[in-house]
């Protein structure tokens, strides 16, 4: 029995794991292999960067919990203001929940769980033209995601324990599968690094530190923040500051296997390309691709009946916590309702296809991103800032106008309304919410300053 301040190195090390296994989702598999093809011979400065956005903020993102000492996910995002943290994490538990994150784990596990096999036997996955009238371009992709997304609504409606048990089967026989075919990489590479493409060959660092918005990781921090700070309070850890070392050390150990899985799997990507050929925006293919040149049908078979089968209840999870999360502020609709509407607009959406899902996802990710990232480096501070929250409002402000014009411009490049008006630093690199970030954070300052005075 501890003491209430401390914890052994056994159950930390558990603790950590289990954090792991929260951002270990079969979803993200299928980023840095794209990222390696595209970047090239300079895959590993993209790595770089797209394990800072990727591994480090999500870390980053739990810490932060830590030193707010908040329970519940708004806790961060209330130092702005009240209207501010229901609208801005209303839309966070969109984004991971029915928009995107929950509809793409359909799509991954169809693209490599069903795809390649379809396209063994041969059949025609166009929709006849009464499936076509709809807006659904492919029969078995909408046959799918019926079938797929009913499994996810059934086990929502049952959150707990199930859902647990899968997780932790499944875990550890995905990251098993990953390992083999990565060791399989490492010792037998397929080909060579080519050359890098478009903003790769100018600026690979900053280009992976955006591309690692796609993990949509950050965002979910938040809630497996509040996961993890309950894990160690409930092995009698109640000393602020030692929680914090707890979190500190259990994200270590999410973190090093997190970054050791995305950069063999962005080194798969750079060296396959001249073996498989290249597959542009869809890593899920690429995967697919990779595992039949090393273990042919078979390992087409294990690795997407995994991906499947650990898609599911990343899905059922998403749902659960977007439901719950709604329910607190329209208490008068019930869960079981929240979960359908969720799931069935996730089953729509998936019928897009995993191209163009990702495609829209981006605008998006590129709002919240920067404001999520200046939260969390407040988040460090919330002890010396205090009640100021002049300098919570004043950052996310600047940030969110210029992360804003970010978005309408992944949208449609003429939609640069700040480019007309003037020239930032670091535009070009998707980065250019640094700078008034900056300006926000001291006027911030100045004006509580003042108001002190």
């Amino acid at each position: 029995m501890n003491t209430g301040t401390k914890i052994s190195n056994k159950e930390t090390i558990f603790i950590g794991l289990m954090l792991f296994s929260l951002f270990f989702g079969a979803g993200n598999l299928i980023f840095p292999p794209v990222l390696g093809q595209d970047a090239g011979m300079n895959a590993w400065s993209a790595i770089v960067g797209f394990l800072i956005s990727g591994v480090s903020l999500p870390i980053l993102g739990v810490l932060a919990i830590t030193y707010l000492g908040s329970d519940d996910a708004e806790g961060l995002s209330k130092r702005v203001g009240i209207r501010f943290s229901i609208a801005f994490t209303s839309l966070t538990f969109l984004t991971i929940g029915p928009f995107f994150a929950m509809p793409r784990t359909g799509n991954v596990a169809y693209e490599i769980g069903v795809v390649p096999f379809l396209e063994q036997f041969g059949v025609n996955q166009s929709s006849p033209a009464f499936l076509e009238a709809f807006g659904i371009q492919s029969w078995p992709l909408f046959l799918f995601t019926i079938i797929y997304f009913t499994i996810v609504y059934v086990l929502a409606l049952r959150p707990g324990k199930f859902v647990d048990r899968i997780g932790k089967i499944l875990t550890p026989l995905l990251f098993t599968v990953i390992g083999i075919l990565l060791v399989s990489v490492m010792t037998g590479p397929l080909g060579t690094f080519q050359a890098p493409k478009d903003a790769y060959a100018s600026y690979p660092l900053f280009k992976g530190f955006t591309e690692g918005y796609l993990t949509m990781d950050t965002i979910a921090s938040f809630v497996f923040g509040i996961i993890i700070v309950k894990a160690i309070k409930d092995r009698g850890v109640s000393n602020p500051l030692h929680v914090r070392k707890v979190a500190w050390k259990a994200g270590l150990v999410a973190a090093i296997p997190l970054a050791l899985i995305y950069a063999g799997l962005g080194y798969l990507g750079a060296v396959s390309t001249s073996a498989v050929g290249d597959f542009e925006s869809n890593g899920a293919s690429l995967l697919v691709a990779v595992a039949r040149e090393y273990f042919g049908l078979t390992g087409n078979v294990i690795l997407g009946l995994t991906i499947l089968f650990a898609c599911i209840p990343t899905a059922a999870g998403l749902a659960s916590a977007c439901s719950m999360y709604f329910r607190k502020y329209f208490p008068g609709i019930s869960y079981k309702v929240f979960v359908f509407v969720f799931v069935l607009f996730s089953a729509i959406i998936a019928n897009v296809g995993l191209d163009q899902l990702i495609r829209f996802s981006i605008p998006v990710l590129q709002f919240i991103y920067p404001i999520i990232i200046v939260l969390i480096f407040l988040a460090f501070f919330d002890k010396l800032i205090g009640k100021r929250r002049a300098i919570y409002q004043f950052t996310v402000l600047f940030t969110a106008i210029v992360s804003f014009n970010a978005g309408l411009m992944a949208f449609n490049k003429d939609w640069d309304v700040l480019g007309k008006m003037m020239t930032l630093p670091l535009m070009d690199q998707g980065l250019a919410w640094l700078l008034p970030a900056a300006v926000g954070l001291v006027l911030g300052v100045t004006i509580s300053f003042f108001k002190k005075s």
